[in-house]
């Protein structure tokens, strides 16, 4: 097994987040094959796995580890703790350090696993993270305009509405606005952490 090089390991009540590893991939490919239809035009697959066999996730799981290496990203995937079951994965990817400190947020949860609080937990528990042990001052969430549930989950957690960034984000071969909103430490009640400068 791969020795995990940023052991960034968060835990929540029900929760476990923790960096992808290759022993992880019948775990990943069962919550994937036991998706239910669509559910709504954001509800996509978080991996594909038809064409990607075991040495190929294990090329992901050392992607991510290097991504960490290099401040660019921090990918944890979520598990159950007491099924270990797949739920979904989360990230934050560093948008600038110096004098920003800004960091991007991306979730998502297996579609048969919605409307029980996970991506609630997970998310709280990675901005949480992000803003103690990573040092951003900023985290932000970009969500397509009409995504009402990602839209939901971030007002839920106290994210704020910022602005509509236009012609934000490169989907489906064109420019699509975004609805941007952002967290800050004291949003949560946590104190600022000092830079990371690079």
């Amino acid at each position: 097994m791969t020795t995990i090089a940023w052991p960034l390991r968060l835990e929540t009540q029900r929760l476990v987040l923790r960096p992808i590893e290759p022993d992880d991939y019948q775990a990943c490919w069962a919550s994937t094959q036991a998706r239910l239809p669509q559910q709504h035009p954001y509800d996509d697959d978080l991996l594909d796995l038809e064409e990607l066999d075991a040495d190929g996730f294990a090329q992901i799981c050392e992607d991510h580890q290097a991504a960490a290496l290099n401040d660019q990203g921090y990918n944890w995937s979520i598990f159950h703790k007491q099924t270990n079951q797949h739920l979904g994965k989360i990230d934050l990817t560093t948008i600038q350090r110096s004098v920003f400190q800004w960091a991007n947020l991306g979730y998502g949860i297996h579609n048969q696993f919605w409307r029980q609080g996970f991506g609630k937990e997970a998310v709280t528990a990675a901005l949480t993270a992000g803003f103690k042990q990573l040092h951003y001052h900023r985290i932000e969430a970009a969500i397509n305009l009409d995504n009402q549930a990602s839209i939901g989950l971030v007002q839920s957690i106290g994210l704020r509405q910022e602005c509509i960034r236009r012609g934000f984000w490169f989907e489906n071969e064109q420019w699509v606005d975004h609805l941007i909103f952002v967290a800050l430490p004291s949003d949560l009640g946590l104190p600022e952490q000092s830079p990371l400068l690079g």
